[in-house]
């Protein structure tokens, strides 16, 4: 067993799991289960392979992976030989690859056979990536110049601690595109992201580590999550990389494409405890299926849904709770560069005793985040002033290779360091956060600051709206109209009129939107978020404006 350690780790947390219960399943994905036993031993095969490959203290190693078990069994590994796991957009062209790759230093990358092809053309693009891991998924073969990782998993020579062992300080990257700009390494100490995503936990682990301690909370196996959202984000990371530390199970879906039908299945075959989406991206396509077949699927085993990243509205909520009272559902407010600053907590008996609009978008804050102003003055409860939350305590060490990036989000204020990610909000009377937005997107409309997301939840409250963006357009009288493109539902007519006045029932006429565009994809990201980029320029051409 492990000695008490100066710090957590998750390596020494995984293996300490897999000693603990190492006949207790850790992965599922289709008829393919691994035991926590075997968990541990895969991943000892590729830390030694990429060791041996010449991997040295604190190198990055790329994952170019959809959701499978050799993700986390990989990212295992990692942790195991004192690497750093950097995560990949499978949606990247070769450039963004390029820049990824380059940018993080990564000396391996572990990918599907899928992406041979563009790996084998990165090689001469990529030069200080000197190791290549080939995933088998029926594709493409393993070409001569990667290691086939079944062949690396099974060769363990037994546990693999490398020569400078393992630490608290060791670091994971989590690498976030935004909508503007290339995408940043976010760093973070592997004992802050622990205590990060402990925080909230009702028996936290202690501050200062021991195995004692860690025994009597991790006292059996813990439960199946099930990762809704690509584990290439932190959504879908955070919640499946905690739920291994709590010595549960991680199931994932075989398809590489969001389909609710598989999720429901998979739920269902599997009983899995709790799922992470990224809000109505995911609920809504959930709760239709529901709806549509809803005598087809046993969701009882569900117990708790996680949403982070985008606006989740009360109505869907609601409607998931008539499929099943039990639900816990969390809609938390936070990013790659702050974990948990807030959060809103739905239930049957929650739900029942608020308004759809009431509880849409407002967070309860927690207890290291406040609302700041520009000059790091906190906001007063009820003064309508905006600010932007900010998290202090256990936060990212800071942007990799990026120190001007680092300065304007980590921040220290009176001796206080802050996490300030850029979401704009405001504290009501009864202490609880509404939100605007990122003020990157905010629309300058005849002086007047509209943030798109308060908008764009207005607009998909409509039955006739799937989904929603808003983007400000250049307009001589007001500097910036806002013009709305909306994704119908199947069958649904769009009037403009009607929904500009609809938007105007809820919020200010100045916030409503001058122009409404029919789109046929919104063309959300697997992590739910929008291209606010490629949208405008979809605005720009239907209105014909240069």
């Amino acid at each position: 067993m492990s000695t008490t350690p100066a710090g957590w780790n998750f390596a020494e947390i995984w293996e300490r799991n897999a000693d603990r219960f190492p006949d207790a399943v850790a992965q599922i994905q289709g008829d393919r289960a691994h035991t926590w036993a075997q968990f541990d031993q895969r991943a000892d095969g590729i830390a030694s392979a990429l060791l041996t490959a010449g991997a040295q203290h604190q190198d990055k190693v790329a994952h170019y992976l959809y959701n499978c078990p050799e993700y986390l069994e990989s990212m295992f590994g990692m942790f195991k030989a004192g690497l750093v796991p950097v995560n990949t957009n499978y949606r990247y062209t070769d450039d963004e690859l390029t820049y990824l790759w380059d940018n993080s230093d990564a000396v391996a990358v572990v990918f599907h056979g899928t992406f041979t092809h563009r790996c084998e053309a990165m090689r001469e693009r990529t030069p200080r990536v000197k190791t290549w891991i080939w995933v088998d998924d029926g594709t493409e073969p393993c070409p001569e110049w990667a290691i086939s990782y079944e062949t690396a998993a099974a060769g363990a020579p037994g546990r693999v601690v490398p020569p400078w062992g393992r630490s608290p300080d060791d670091l994971y990257i989590l690498f976030t595109g935004g909508t503007t700009g290339m995408p940043k390494g976010v760093m973070w100490r592997q004992d802050d992201m622990i205590g990060s995503l402990d925080a909230a936990s009702k028996r936290p682990l202690p501050t200062t580590p021991g195995w004692e301690q860690f025994d009597e909370r991790m006292a059996k196996p813990g439960p199946r999550n099930l990762p809704a959202a690509p584990l290439m984000h932190g959504t879908g990371a955070f919640n499946a990389m905690w739920n291994l530390a709590l010595a549960g199970s991680v199931v994932t879906v075989v398809g590489r494409h969001f389909d609710p039908v598989e999720l429901l299945d998979t739920i269902q075959q599997h009983r899995v405890n709790s799922i992470s989406i990224v809000g109505d991206a995911f609920a809504k396509p959930i709760l239709r299926a529901l709806d549509a077949e809803p005598d087809r699927w046993d969701i009882s085993s569900l117990r708790v849904i996680v949403s982070s990243g985008v606006m989740w509205a009360a109505e869907t909520k609601a409607g998931l709770l008539a499929h099943n009272q039990r639900l816990i559902m969390i809609d938390s407010l936070g990013s790659s560069e702050a974990i948990g600053m807030a959060s809103n907590t739905t239930t049957a008996e929650s739900a029942a005793s608020r308004t759809a609009t009431s509880s849409t978008a407002k967070f309860s804050l927690g207890p290291n985040t406040k609302v700041l102003s520009d000059d790091g003055t906190e906001v007063i409860a009820g003064s309508g002033e905006r600010g932007r939350v900010a998290l202090r305590g256990r936060t990212p060490v800071g942007y990799y290779k990026d120190e001007a990036k680092s300065a304007s989000t980590f921040i220290t204020f009176e001796g206080v360091r802050w996490s300030i990610p850029g979401d704009f909000a405001e504290v009501e009377a009864d202490g609880t956060l509404k939100l605007y937005g990122r003020g990157s997107q905010c629309i300058n409309t005849g002086g007047e600051k509209v943030f798109p997301e308060e908008v764009e939840e207005a607009l998909k409250l409509h039955p006739s709206i799937a989904d929603a963006a808003v983007v400000g357009v250049p307009d001589e009288r007001f500097g910036e109209a806002i013009t709305a493109l909306v994704e119908p539902h199947e069958g649904a007519t769009i009037d403009e009129r009607e929904l500009i006045a609809y938007v105007r029932t809820t919020l200010a006429a100045f916030k409503s939107p001058k122009r409404v565009l029919t789109v046929d994809t919104i063309g959300r990201a697997a992590n739910g978020k929008l291209d606010y980029k490629k949208l405008k320029a979809e605005a720009l051409d239907q209105l014909g404006i240069d």
